[in-house]
């Protein structure tokens, strides 16, 4: 066995181009393997999080509000309810007597101060076990203050973060539907799975602007709750991040019929496919609708290609490793890279399905790894054995390559420069060239043995 990978893991780890691809994933964490993913109830709440004039509200121990507390950088043009980070805090009297009668006394204090257009409760992991029946709470406190008070079941234990994700997209279920769709454009969508990172949605938004095409809701970056009560009224779901929104376009397109197209707007060809994806959609109804997109995408273009040349020219040949949230990431990353000049040798995610990693190992160069749910014993082993110049992560992934003498890029939730869209890929590449090019990288002890290795030098 390989040193750094357990055993039982093994399934969960390919090599493109050796052999037939087999590879284990949506299963739980393996107990012990500090794995990257995080729980049912994180999963559900950054989904819910961006939400911004409704009150979120953590019915468990205070260290689950804490450890979701503004979790992703999620910007809004109004409101900014949802960056408080409320807690029935239920202390050891809470569990043996139960705590149902906290969260009433919480959510009715909470409404009557912040007046939110709706609240979202989430159940943790001792509220699965002590059994406090959160649905019926609110369903009193729904009557008492006329406003929606949404249960989030996301009990931590029941399952893996993908779990989460579904208890967020029922809980938004139940208000689509409920407001008025009059006046809404045939030519409309609905932004699905994006969370406005670094003002992300703004740009996508002006994109479909200049397209002619209705915005009708931002499921859930810079979300309002009155437009996903009219969401039904779209019609057409853009989703991005599959992994977090799918189930709710799956809900929407069974009860309303509302189709639903599979995006992503990271990188050149993969912004211009989407675009090109919703003009082709609704030709019929707009025949100026795909000219006007090709002149988005000729206008976009104009000024980014010319200033990526520069870029290449310093980073033709550096190696990636990639490690992402959704899969929905890596699939972009990897033709951004290719854009660059730069070899992706590691790739991976924390909740990528058996068709998302089957479609990695197709677009990947031999020999690259592929992992889920890995942990940083696992991806700091395949940093050094694959020589990588580059890691590209979240704020988990951080410490592994600045330890071992590596460049960052931070691609998840934390990070502060808008990485969408045609500007997106400027800002992406200016990013790769300062991280994997620094003069630092050379003085670190892992680089430094390596170079006097190469020259044949004692270490």
């Amino acid at each position: 066995m390989e040193q750094g990978i357990l055993a039982e893991r093994q399934d969960q780890i390919h090599r493109t181009g050796e052999g037939p691809f087999e590879l284990a994933c949506n299963r739980d964490s393996l107990a012990g393997a500090v794995s990257q993913r995080a729980c049912v109830f994180c999963g559900s709440r950054v989904v819910l999080y961006p939400i911004a004039d409704a009150l979120h509200l953590v019915h468990g121990p205070i260290g689950c509000a804490v450890y979701t507390w503004d979790i992703r950088g999620a910007l809004s043009s109004g409101p900014e309810l949802h960056r408080l980070s409320f807690s029935t805090d239920l202390q050891e009297k809470d569990v043996i007597f139960g705590g149902e009668k906290k969260l009433k006394a919480a959510l009715l204090e909470l409404i009557a101060r912040y007046q939110p257009k709706a609240a979202f409760v989430y159940a943790t992991c001792i509220v699965g076990i002590i059994g406090d029946d959160v649905a019926a709470v609110c369903r009193d406190v729904t009557a008492a203050t006329g406003i929606p008070v949404i249960p989030v079941q996301s009990e931590g234990f029941k399952g893996n973060k993908r779990e989460g994700y579904t208890a967020a997209c029922k809980a938004m279920f139940t208000l689509t539907g409920t407001g008025d769709v009059s006046g809404i454009s045939p030519i409309s969508v609905n932004i699905l799975g994006d969370f406005n990172l670094a003002g992300e949605i703004w740009i996508i938004r002006d994109y479909f602007k200049r397209m002619g095409v209705e915005v009708v809701a931002n499921i859930t970056g810079d979300g309002r709750v009155d437009d996903i009560r009219r969401a039904n009224g779209a019609a057409l779901n853009v989703v991005q991040c599959s992994g977090s929104t799918m189930e709710l376009a799956k809900m929407m397109q069974e009860k309303y019929g509302i189709p639903s197209l599979r995006v992503s707007y990271l990188g050149i060809e993969d912004m211009a496919d989407s675009l090109y994806a919703v003009a082709e959609h609704f030709k019929d109804r707009d025949p100026g609708i795909v000219e006007r997109t090709q002149q988005v995408v000729r206008e976009e273009l104009a000024v980014l290609l010319p200033q990526l040349k520069q870029y290449r020219k310093d980073l033709e040949g550096k190696k990636v490793a990639i490690y992402v949230g959704g899969a929905f990431k890596a699939f972009s990353l990897i033709k951004a890279f290719r854009h660059l000049g730069m070899q992706v040798v590691l790739v991976g995610s924390q909740t990528g399905t058996t068709e998302d990693y089957a479609e990695l190992a197709a677009i990947c160069d031999p020999g690259t790894v592929i992992v889920d749910d890995s942990n940083p014993l696992e991806l700091s082993k395949f940093v050094k054995e694959l020589d990588v110049d580059l890691f590209v992560g979240g704020v988990k992934e951080r410490p592994i390559a600045h330890k071992l003498g590596v460049g960052f890029c931070d691609h998840n939730h934390e990070r502060k420069e808008a990485l969408e869209g045609f500007v997106g890929m400027l800002n992406f590449a200016r990013e790769v060239h300062a991280s994997a090019t620094s003069p630092i990288w050379q003085f670190v002890p892992r680089r430094e043995a390596m170079a006097k290795a190469a020259k044949g030098e004692g270490i």
